[in-house]
């Protein structure tokens, strides 16, 4: 039963809660593999002809970004360089793999039925900092398990001895710290230092003006989010690639050609064993190379706060966490749950919708009021509120 027709059973505010839950309950969810079925959009209360616009306007907008990223080709390993909005930057040379990507794409999801897909959303490409969020789901992973037994437990109690987190300033650098990239982490993360990612106008300017105060400023820091990986790889002692297939990307039946790219020189010895470390992002290559399908299964899980099927995932505390906002940047929670705190984001959908986000832009758009993920990539980053708007006046109809 649909929880619309289920609603009508109950009072108003018993139902808040009853409402969200049949709807987890009603939804299909796909078998693991290409087997995903579709409705159309009359059948999930949407009106074709305006989610078509909606659509059109997404391959419209595609990002500005050429196919190559707006680098280059390297011809001598047949890399690209780095992205040129990062090549002003002190160290900006790419240490990990970058990819031409595919043309704009991506598919809606209602009820988990497709009810509309463009491009090829098989294409796997990368999704620069979309991977933060898996990146926060292996932690989340931790925490559940107890491996991480307080979140505002110092992460040098946990990753001992670890000679970055062990200098003064690091010392009381607690697990949500990083994870809302408040930590003011200093050091340098294979090779690139702390200061001269996304330095502000001058590239020293963070530099001369010393460490920041741990846990008082928001500041979106690959290098930091990179430190973040490390400690959980010493955390699990294993590949957190390893990890994420495990817990989460097998269990909600992701394809296999997802892949998390670590970069060249990002390797550390545990026990005796040589193990990767992965980054939390693209900026200097690598990071998570992902299908928009595969993207779409990701999306479902947090619209059912963690849970697949009879399976909790991720736990109700945790996704709980993820989207509580953080003080110093309410419009984000765990990394890279991107909040509509007062419906600043997005302006046309309900407040508690949330975006995992990455540049190009790679999107996943998560509309709890209508039991939706939309999945676009490479919109151009501007227009992303104007999609949205446009999504939900094709729902406009119900």
């Amino acid at each position: 039963m649909r929880a619309k027709e289920s609603a009508l059973r109950c009072g108003a505010a018993a139902c808040i809660l009853f409402f969200a839950s049949a709807a987890a309950a009603a939804d299909y969810l796909p078998p693991p593999g290409d087997l995903w079925a579709t409705h159309t959009p009359a059948q999930e209360g949407l009106d074709a002809a305006k989610l078509k616009r909606a659509i059109d306007f997404a391959m419209a907008h595609e990002t500005k970004l050429s196919p190559e990223l707006d680098g280059k080709i390297d011809q001598r390993d047949l890399r690209l360089t780095v992205p040129l909005q990062f090549a002003h930057e002190p160290y900006s040379d790419p240490i990990g793999l970058l990819k031409p990507h595919a043309p704009a794409n991506g598919l809606i999801i209602r009820h988990g039925y497709i009810v509309s897909e463009w491009g090829d959303t098989h294409a796997v490409d990368m999704t620069h900092s979309v991977t933060k969020t898996f990146l926060s789901s292996v932690a989340g992973i931790a925490f559940d398990k107890h491996m991480i037994r307080d979140v505002h437990d110092q992460v040098l109690d946990y990753v001992h001895p670890s000679p970055d987190f062990e200098l003064p300033h690091n010392r009381p650098i607690t697990w949500d710290q990083m994870l809302r990239q408040t930590s003011g982490w200093i050091g340098t993360m294979w090779g690139k230092p702390w200061w001269a990612d996304r330095p502000g106008k001058n590239a020293w300017d963070e530099l001369a003006a010393g460490p920041p105060p741990v846990g008082q400023q928001w500041k979106y820091s690959d290098v930091r989010v990179n430190a973040l990986a490390l400690a959980l790889t010493y955390l699990w002692k294993r590949p957190l690639p390893e990890v994420l297939k495990q817990y989460v990307m097998d269990p909600i039946g992701a394809s296999n050609t997802w892949r998390w790219e670590h970069y060249d020189n990002a390797w550390v010895t545990i026990d005796g064993k040589r193990i990767a470390v992965p980054p939390g992002g693209g900026h200097w290559g690598g990071g998570m190379f992902i299908s928009a399908r595969d993207l779409a299964r990701v999306g479902m899980l947090g619209l059912h706060n963690g849970r697949w099927g009879d399976r909790q995932i991720l736990s109700d505390g945790w996704v709980k966490m993820a989207k509580t906002p953080t003080p110093q940047n309410p419009e984000y929670g765990y990394m890279n749950w991107f909040l509509n705190t007062d419906r600043k984001l997005l302006p046309a959908a309900r407040e508690d919708s949330v975006m995992f986000l990455g540049n190009g832009d790679n999107i996943v758009f998560i509309d709890y009021q209508h039991d939706l993920v939309a999945v676009i990539r490479w919109l151009d980053d501007s227009q992303k509120a104007e999609f949205v708007r446009l999504l939900q006046w094709a729902l406009s109809s119900e």
